[in-house]
């Protein structure tokens, strides 16, 4: 086994050699090697840097929140109100529905809420710094029904443990990785199924911590339709009917989008599409229009179970009199693997992002000049609907 090691690694050093060495480009592929590892040097320096603040930070506020905790602390009232006022936008929905009294370090509640949130309230305001008692007289209620003060509101999950949040923080990375890399070194130098599953542990661990990205959204499983999100502008000389009307025909997403193959609708709001992905595989599902505002909004999502969940909306603005438009694109779709496979699609030179900037410069093309970029033939006259050249604009 050690001598498979040492013969790729040979094979690989000598590869590299010869690919830096190369008389024609190797000077220029040296340069850029250089200034990579610079960047990587650099990157990583700046990341210590970041690291090590917050490290601090926590350490301090840990510090003297525990102190606090110990020594008695002499608060007024309408400090200990304002607390409680903070604390309640956290668990509470709605918090303007409860009433606050203090009276010397004794709480009163009063108001009504939500039976799921009360002894979420409860807990949180018992644990505010200088309350001494907590005098319950909410009226809790199972549904919102018709009372006015319990409409609306958004659910607050309260404070989640900070490797259970969406984001992580550079301190929960650096020791999130520095776990995932034990992990990974133990099981890899154990050869049986704790060690297998070691690995396993320790890989994902260590991708979430450098990605910072949730692992439903990393591996796919789970992650919706959100696991990659694209977002962009472009100006286009067009007005914006002319547009509109190019993008809310989906047939016209195959003339100018490199990997769509095909997009055929059926109704008013629906469509399949048939995609060609890495290495040539084709993926196909069905999607709907799920927001429509003429000349100002077009949204879409695929169906529930499709092979790969994507939404998208594109905002229309009018620009110079309205002359031209200005197209606010937002992308999210969910590969499969979720961002694992998008990495690795990369690796095979696919990368969505890029493939997205080249379609739009395509696109722009058509719009503005009658023919797109590069190779392609497609006319105005062959889009649906046709395009009628802006005033002023040349033909090629």
């Amino acid at each position: 086994m050690r001598a498979t090691w040492w013969l790729v690694g040979g094979m690989g050093l000598g590869a590299s050699v010869m690919y830096l060495s190369d008389p024609r480009a190797g000077r220029r592929r040296r340069a850029v090697a250089q200034d990579k590892a610079l960047h990587v040097v650099h990157a990583a320096g700046d990341a210590a840097g970041v690291v090590a603040r917050d490290l601090v930070h926590r350490t301090r506020g840990f510090f003297f929140n525990s102190m606090g905790r110990v020594r008695r602390e002499e608060v007024d009232d309408r400090t200990i109100e304002a607390r409680i006022r903070s604390a309640l936008g956290r668990v509470c929905s709605h918090p303007a529905a409860i009433h606050v009294n203090v009276e010397q370090g004794r709480v009163h509640l009063h108001g009504v809420a939500l039976k799921a949130e009360h002894p979420r309230i409860l807990s949180r305001v018992r644990r505010v710094r200088g309350v001494l008692d907590v005098t319950d007289n909410l009226q809790v209620f199972k549904q919102p029904g018709s009372h006015p003060e319990l409409q609306g509101g958004a659910i607050r999950p309260g404070a989640r443990p900070e490797f259970l949040q969406h984001n992580w923080s550079p301190a929960a990375r650096f020791v999130a990785g520095l776990g995932g890399a034990s992990l990974l070194t133990w099981g890899a130098r154990n050869r049986s199924v704790p060690g297998v599953v070691s690995t396993c542990l320790g890989s994902l661990l260590t991708l979430r911590s450098i990605t910072n990205i949730e692992l439903k959204r990393l591996t796919g499983l789970g992650g919706g339709r959100l696991a990659i999100e694209i977002h962009k502008d472009i100006m286009v000389h067009a007005p914006v009917e002319e547009v509109f009307a190019f993008w809310r025909a989906m047939e016209n997403f195959s003339r100018f989008m490199s990997h769509v193959e095909s997009v055929r609708t059926s109704g008013e709001d629906r469509s399949h599409w048939r995609v060609r992905g890495p290495a040539g595989m084709a993926f196909e599902w069905d999607a709907l229009i799920t927001r429509l505002i003429p000349n100002q909004v077009l949204a879409w999502k695929s169906v529930e179970g499709s092979t790969v969940e994507n939404a998208g909306i594109i905002h229309f603005e009018p620009f110079h009199g309205g002359r031209s438009t200005r197209l606010d694109i937002r992308m999210s779709y969910n590969p499969p693997a979720g961002a694992l496979g998008h990495a690795f699609a990369r690796l095979l030179g696919a990368d969505p992002k890029r493939q997205m900037d080249d379609d739009l410069l395509r696109f722009k093309s058509l719009i503005e000049l009658g023919k797109a970029t590069g190779n392609e033939t497609v006319s105005r006259e062959q889009l649906s609907p046709p395009v009628t050249p802006p005033p002023g604009s040349r033909v090629h």
